[in-house]
């Protein structure tokens, strides 16, 4: 090696050395790679749910079903960028929300993000997949019944009023972060918010027409199935990602996921098997509430520790839909309390019990983490029914949240997209 070129590497090398030093951070190209990969990945979970809960419904309303959830990436990625990401990220105003330093993304660019080897940037449009996601979610409980105009207003009154402020209170440096509440990758702010707010909305909208007492059966079970494997997936994205580096924590994350997902979907099949048949909606349906469960215990449990965490889940999620239904109090049309608010409910406090890795849970001898996970459950659970059965009462009284009965009966494919799905 000739000597000028060994003073420049040698030069180079002094460079890194003093900025990494004075603290400053820089960009590692794996990590951003990795991270970019893991949003393209949560966004295809996004049609993935949409192609979830399309097959799921009658056939007369399978593209509004559809359409929820390629609306919500347009109007939310739009909300975020405007306004969605300093309320979650921005300077802490009281443990309560984010300040206006970055409205329109001011302040967010190409250097690397303080404290982290990727882009602000990236950090940004990772956690925008999050923030669509949880939105589309809740679509499951009101779909078939909804206006399209009144949906969009509620989507966006949603993000704002509830996903942002959680999103803050967990990952934004809120006062939840601040008790030590432990939430991975969304069990509290994507799962949680989106159960427990699907059972406001659906108590506000009403059932459908003939709830109860008309046929309601999946019009297409293999799209469901299409969907589930997408979820799955993406899954990988989702969890995987939050370790915002391509490192052994998101190599972790990647295997308690697949885990506890197979764990639920094995469940699942043998409580639907031993009542009536091993129903392939109800595989795929314990695959979700295994993934929704391990997601805010991804990055803190072993492998191990994802077995019973999946198999819990899949027990409370298909007890709590057999409750649900059984009631007949309210039509949570596919299930998204049982599978996403229940089933990460556990998730969230079977952290507080198995976390090994990188905080210490119940299992190693601290109490306090489990007690902390159970108050964030109680806080997020309220808050989320209270306020956004505040803005489904808004909207219902301003605007009407339902479709006329003529047009319920025709179906929301035509009467609200003038489409049909099948010719």
């Amino acid at each position: 090696m000739d000597l000028p070129l060994r003073k420049i590497l040698l030069l180079s090398t002094l460079i890194g050395l003093v900025g990494t030093c004075a603290g400053q951070s820089t960009i590692n190209p794996a990590d951003n790679a990795w991270v970019l990969m893991s949003a393209a990945l949560v966004l295809i979970m996004i049609p993935g749910v949409g192609l979830f809960y399309g097959g799921m419904v009658r056939k007369k309303n399978a593209i509004s079903t559809i359409i929820f959830s390629f609306a919500i990436m347009g109007i939310i990625s739009l909300q975020w960028i405007l306004v969605g990401y300093t309320l979650a990220f921005g300077t802490d105003i009281g443990g309560v929300i984010g300040g206006l330093d970055h409205l329109g993304l001011r302040g967010v660019g190409m250097d690397a993000m303080e404290g982290l080897t990727i882009p602000s940037l990236t950090f940004m449009i990772f956690q925008a997949m999050f923030a669509i996601i949880t939105v589309s979610l809740i679509t499951g409980s009101y779909v078939e019944r909804i206006k399209f105009s009144s949906f969009l207003v509620f989507s966006l009154a949603w993000a704002t009023l509830v996903y942002d402020p959680i999103a803050h209170w967990v990952w934004g440096g809120g006062f939840l972060s601040a008790m030590g509440a432990l939430d991975f990758a969304g069990g509290i702010v994507v799962h949680i918010s989106a159960g427990v707010s699907a059972l406001a909305i659906a108590m506000v909208i009403g059932a459908r027409r003939g709830f109860g007492r008309d046929p309601m059966e999946p019009h297409n079970i293999p799209t469901t199935v299409l969907g589930a494997a997408l979820l799955w997936f993406g899954w990988f994205g989702f969890n995987a990602g939050s370790a915002l580096a391509a490192d052994g924590v998101a190599a972790n994350a990647f295997v308690t996921t697949n885990t506890s997902a197979a764990a639920a979907a094995t469940t699942w099949m043998l409580l639907s098997w031993r009542d009536r048949a091993p129903s392939a909606l109800g595989i795929v349906t314990g695959a979700v509430a295994g993934l929704a469960a391990i997601t805010p215990a991804a990055g803190f449990v072993t492998p191990l520790a994802a077995i019973p965490i999946g198999i819990g889940a899949a027990f409370v999620g298909y007890y709590a839909i057999l409750l649900i239904r059984g009631s007949k109090r309210v039509d949570d049309s596919l299930d998204v309390l049982a599978c996403h608010g229940i089933g990460s409910t556990w998730g969230v406090i079977a952290t507080g019990i198995f976390a090994s890795i990188g905080a210490v849970g119940l299992l190693e001898g601290n109490s306090t983490q489990l007690m902390v996970q159970v108050a964030a459950v109680g806080i997020t659970w309220v808050y989320s029914f209270v306020v956004t059965f505040g803005i489904a009462k808004v909207v219902d009284s301003v605007m009407g949240l339902r479709v006329g009965h003529h047009e319920e009966a025709v179906g929301l494919d035509i009467s609200q997209h003038g489409e049909g799905a099948y010719v």
